[in-house]
């Protein structure tokens, strides 16, 4: 066994700009960071036998990367036909509206503020671009806004920041709800479970080929987090920061301000349930 497969979720190894599956290509971002992770992922999904293709999150406002999507997209024969937004952080949205430019493509998003078109995104509907078939999937808790767009025929999901190839996903506090994030983690895993997804096509990070495994290690994460926030709490640890420095000491402290996120989200999840 290979130390990637040992990881949870089974990450690839390797490049990590390239095909991923028969229908996605990934083009890395030059936006590295310890929230970012090797940068954003910015996905080309196009049916192989069509001359249209489909962009998911664009990315940050860098010139340079959004056309060398464009540029990716074209040696594959293909034509983006239509960009779309898992959620509204800037490092997946900001280059949507020059990216739109570059292509004359609609922006469709969840939130009406991120759209270039009269057409949003919802549960249920389904995107056919070039004779694709792409499930919307609404799965807050990151932000109100996420999504994650399933598709069958690669056995895969496009998950944003709701699913990272590498380590684990801040809830946003207070946009981001823990509540509903671990009601969309139990979504995906049903995706996985009922539906045989095997493929999670992250927003940034590599992919992962046992998208069971990575949303089983989310939940019980989430679980054992939740645990120690409550038991810092019984010990007298009542703010935010408070807790943060008691069970995130490990943690890089550089990450900590994103940690406070999510231990808001958290201590407003525990008395939303009589918890603490």
């Amino acid at each position: 066994m290979t130390e990637a497969a040992a990881l949870p979720g089974q990450p690839r190894g390797g490049v990590l700009s390239g095909p991923a599956t028969t229908r996605t290509v990934n083009v890395l971002a030059p936006n590295p960071s310890a929230m970012t992770l090797d940068g954003t992922n910015t996905w080309i999904v196009a049916e192989p036998d069509s001359d249209l293709a489909v962009v998911v999150d664009p990315g940050p406002l860098d010139d340079a990367h959004l056309r060398n999507v464009v540029d990716t997209a074209e040696r594959m024969g293909k034509r983006v036909a239509l960009t779309l937004l898992t959620h509204g952080h800037p490092d997946h949205a900001e280059g949507a509206a020059r990216f739109a430019e570059l292509t004359r493509t609609h922006v469709r998003a969840l939130d009406p503020a991120l759209r270039l078109g009269d057409e949003g995104l919802g549960a249920g509907d389904v995107i056919t671009t070039g004779g694709l078939e792409m499930w919307v999937m609404p799965t807050p808790g990151h932000t109100a806004d996420s999504l994650c767009f399933h598709l069958p025929a690669d056995r895969a999901v496009l998950t944003g920041d709701t699913v990272l190839g590498r380590g684990t996903t801040v809830v946003a506090h207070p946009d981001g709800r823990l509540g509903d994030y671990l009601d969309s983690l139990r979504r995906l895993r049903s995706l996985a479970v009922d539906d045989g997804v095997h493929t999670v096509l992250p927003g940034h990070g590599p992919v992962l080929d046992d998208a069971q495994g990575a949303i089983e290690f989310y939940l019980a994460h989430r679980a054992h987090r939740l645990a120690q926030v409550e038991t810092a709490v019984e010990n007298g640890f009542t703010t935010a920061a408070d807790v943060v420095g008691r069970v995130y000491a490990d943690v890089d402290r550089s990450l900590w301000p994103a940690a406070e996120l999510s231990v808001r989200a958290q201590l407003e999840y525990l008395s939303e349930h009589g918890l603490i």
